[in-house]
């Protein structure tokens, strides 16, 4: 592999680029690197990171392929993140020839040698792997591609020769990136990091400690199957009836509905023992019952298993409207509430496998801190449950000391985050210092200038004006009570301003707004905008002070301001007087996934939440994703796209780089007059007062 140009960390090549990178650091310089995310693996993708000693590695943007080709969670070349970084550094007039290095988000050599070990330890059953072509970390297709990658880029790039690349450790690279943008990065005490994953290089287990600056692996658990990431993926997707990487976010959701107390679920007592909670914190999959090591497609389920879940969904039924799991089928399928406790069961005992994965690791370390990251922590339920159940009184007990757990998850816990991950943890390595703690996500790609957005709007079918413009305080907050205005009338509205998200969650540069007291929002949004669920919950977006109101924020997510809640990664439970005020917010388990806004993150979104608390009494709102069965929205042209595909969305705001406020609505016989008729009454309103 060193010969095609994939060079692991402690070769010459990596010791050579490691030392140059010290030295330029040591002078003065300011160094540049590129994390990769290849073909082959999940979520490909491009991150830029500037280096300075004296302030460390800070991330400029994100790119991640599927927002550009429209293909979620892509496998495919990351050509189009690449020209967009290519274009970043030009505005910043910097060249390519500046990268002083290219770091690869797997260590592919390692990756290969642990694939072979895996299928030699599980053979003969595993043999039957050789024939799999697609699966969540791997997409065998894409081989060409990824082994390939130094001469495509080296192409792509205008260079000579291929680009060499230095192949970072997975876990490594999810563990130091979690831990330095972290509330957690300056504490004296131990910081204890969790990396509960798919698969990584070595295992999908890894524990890790950052003491006086420097992270020590405490565990690796060298398994590819022993993985909390491959069960809830696997039986999501072949109880829900939903692929890999689509199936993980709709079970949580469908989890709320069904029976989630240990003591009266029917499948909860039996299924747990699918996995096995050793000593020292190991989780291991009953071989006896699961067989997803050898065959998690075709026939991932031994008898025993089926016995408790019934026979499991086959690839060519996933996404079959017989197949998918609805709870609006409750009253006309018997089986539905049957597959809900199912999916409650499977919640359940991935709580169980967290809480125990995360007991081991507090009592080992002494930390009462801890980041947790990889894919397994978007399970936003599961983080909130590690927060109450590690309370005062488990401290108490079990460690005799004043404590309790403070958890941070980053908005990128996934593989979109491990490109970010692996040039910060080569700037580590080469001394910098740690770097400023995240506080907002938007990194994904440039900003959209005026002409980007008026010549999509000129190439569209759609009715659209210019209404304002956000460079001023007083623009701004005009715009942000236009926006409060409509959504005050159950408007349903977009926004789409500035650089985009970095991550899978939309936090109001690329989000959909609704009013939160409307008891009818979530069906609106579900049936008549996203052409979703109804199991799927919408978030809600809130300033402090409201989500403190209306919610019971855990004191162990309080860190920088409850920093923990930025990202709709974590859960909370809603107050008595919530469901009333604010219904289409409250899931059915009575949980709200928040993301509070601060003033300084995110200008117009903030100032919207103000105009909402003046204009219906709360300052949340709904916020759900801008797209549409796809990833979401980058450019002005999928903006508009998405709108032109979403009959019930009323118009979506595009905010240009300068300020400019463009708006875009269903035009012609798809006019439904509502946004004409508020912008006038708006406007008339405003004149008046």
């Amino acid at each position: 592999m060193a010969r095609a140009g994939f060079h692991q960390l402690g070769s010459d090549f990596a010791r050579e680029r490691l030392a140059r990178v010290q030295e330029k650091l040591r002078r003065g310089g300011t160094v540049f690197l590129a994390g990769l995310g290849l073909p082959g693996t999940h979520n490909s993708g491009v991150a830029l990171v500037e280096v300075t000693q004296a302030d460390g590695p800070r991330l400029i943007i994100n790119n991640e392929e599927e927002r550009f080709s429209g293909n979620k969670h892509t496998t495919e070349y990351p050509k189009a993140s690449i020209d967009g970084m290519v274009a970043t550094l030009r505005e910043m007039g910097r060249e390519i020839g500046d990268i002083d290095a290219w770091l690869a988000s797997w260590d592919y050599p390692t990756l290969a040698g642990t694939m072979a070990r895996s299928l030699v330890e599980e053979a003969p059953q595993s043999l039957k792997l050789l024939r799999l072509k697609d699966a969540s970390a791997f997409d065998g297709r894409r081989l060409d591609q990824m082994t390939r990658a130094p001469k495509f880029l080296a192409r792509q790039l205008g260079l000579s020769r291929p680009l060499p690349l230095i192949c970072m450790p997975h876990h490594d690279n999810h563990a130091w990136f979690s831990f330095a943008a972290s509330p957690f990065a300056d504490e004296d005490a131990p910081v204890a990091i969790a990396v509960l994953d798919g698969t990584g290089d070595l295992g999908s287990i890894s524990l890790y400690v950052v003491e006086r600056g420097a992270m020590r692996q405490l565990y690796c658990n060298n398994s590819m199957f022993d993985s909390l990431g491959m069960y809830y993926s696997v039986i999501s997707s072949t109880q829900g009836g939903w692929t890999w990487l689509s199936s993980e976010g709709r079970y949580m959701g469908a989890a709320a509905w069904g029976d989630m107390d240990r003591a009266s679920n029917r499948y909860y007592a039996r299924l747990k023992d699918v996995l096995d909670l050793g000593s020292e914190g190991e989780v291991r999959i009953n071989r006896a019952m699961a067989n997803w090591y050898s065959e998690p497609s075709e026939n991932p389920y031994k008898t025993a298993l089926i016995d408790i879940l019934g026979i499991p969904f086959r690839p060519d039924q996933l996404w079959n409207p017989d197949a998918m799991l609805r709870v609006e089928d409750i009253h006309h399928r018997p089986d539905t509430k049957d597959r809900l406790d199912k999916a409650a069961a499977t919640q359940l005992v991935l709580e169980d496998a967290m809480i125990h994965v995360v007991d081991h690791l507090l009592r080992v370390t002494g930390a009462s801190r801890v980041v947790l990251t990889g894919g397994v922590a978007l399970n936003a339920i599961g983080n909130m449950r590690l927060l109450e159940h590690f309370d005062e009184a488990w401290f108490a007990r079990v460690q005799q000391r004043n404590a309790r757990l403070h958890l941070w998850v980053p908005p990128v816990p996934g593989d979109p985050g491990v490109v970010i991950g692996a040039a910060f943890l080569f700037a580590h390595l080469a001394g910098a210092p740690g770097g400023a703690p995240m506080t907002h996500a938007f990194y994904c790609g440039l900003p959209p200038s005026n002409s980007d957005i008026e010549d999509a709007l000129a190439a569209s079918d759609i009715a659209s004006q210019r209404i304002g413009d956000i460079k001023t305080s007083d623009g701004r907050d005009a715009i942000a009570d236009l926006m409060a205005f409509m959504v005050a009338r159950n408007g349903v509205i977009a926004l789409y301003q500035g650089a985009a998200e970095t991550g899978p969650r939309a936090l109001g540069h690329r989000s959909i707004f609704a009013n939160p007291c409307d008891p009818h929002a979530r069906e609106r949004l579900n049936e008549r905008v996203k052409y979703r669920e109804a199991i799927r919950p919408l978030a809600p977006m809130a300033t402090l002070e409201a989500a403190r109101e209306y919610f019971d924020l855990l004191p162990g997510a309080s860190d920088a301001g409850y920093n923990a809640y930025n990202y709709m990664v974590l859960t909370a439970h809603s107050k008595p007087h919530a469901r009333e005020k604010i219904p289409a917010v409250i899931h059915a388990d009575g949980t709200g996934r928040i993301q509070i806004v601060r003033a300084e993150d995110d200008p117009l979104t903030y100032a919207y939440l103000k105009a909402l608390g003046r204009r219906i009494g709360v300052e949340i709102s709904v916020n759900t994703s801008f797209n549409v069965a796809g990833p979401i929205a980058q450019t002005p042209s999928q903006a508009i796209e998405t709108l032109r595909r979403s009959k019930g969305l009323d118009v979506v705001l595009l905010v240009a780089d300068d300020g400019t406020v463009h708006a875009g609505w269903h035009g012609g016989s798809r006019d439904s007059g509502r946004f004409s008729s508020w912008l006038a009454e708006w406007q008339s309103a405003s004149k008046a007062s």
